[in-house]
């Protein structure tokens, strides 16, 4: 009789300083039939400290994939995705941009800073889970993340 062997969870950095969002992020992930370790920094000086295991984050897992807010306290979302995508242990890692931001720009520098995906938050609570879970399906069943 075979047993199946539990996947290894996903671990996932969001980058989120609204502390609604986190919350409902968080139930969201909580409720996945995917295994998944949801880790929250609330602004861009500690994403950056995160990712590279540094400060008090000596013991933070590689993420496998990050939701990053664009407009964040210390150092913007713009500046995070920069800095990770020029650095070569860290620019393999997706990077999901999050936020409320509809301008024109700001998805052009995105992209153009190599973001793997611009998502609006949507104002409607429910569209909200809607779009957190259309993230979750996409990124963490259909798309083979990268090896570590």
């Amino acid at each position: 009789m075979r047993t199946k062997i539990a996947a290894k969870p996903v671990e996932i950095l969001l980058v989120e300083d609204g502390e609604g969002d986190v919350g409902l992020i968080e139930e969201v992930f909580e409720d996945a039939k995917i295994r998944n370790n949801l880790h929250v920094v609330a602004d861009g000086e500690d994403a950056i400290l995160f990712l590279r295991g540094e400060g008090q984050f000596s013991d933070a897992p590689r993420p496998d994939i990050i939701l990053l807010d664009l407009n964040l306290p210390k150092k913007d979302g713009r500046e995070i995705l920069e800095e990770v995508k020029e650095d070569d242990d860290l620019k393999n890692i997706p990077i999901v941009v999050l936020t409320t931001s509809k301008a024109e720009e700001d998805i052009l520098k995105s992209y153009n800073l190599h973001s793997n995906a611009y998502i609006t938050k949507p104002v409607d609570f429910d569209q909200f889970i809607k779009v957190i879970k259309s993230i979750e399906d996409f990124w963490l069943e259909v798309v083979k993340l990268p090896p570590k």
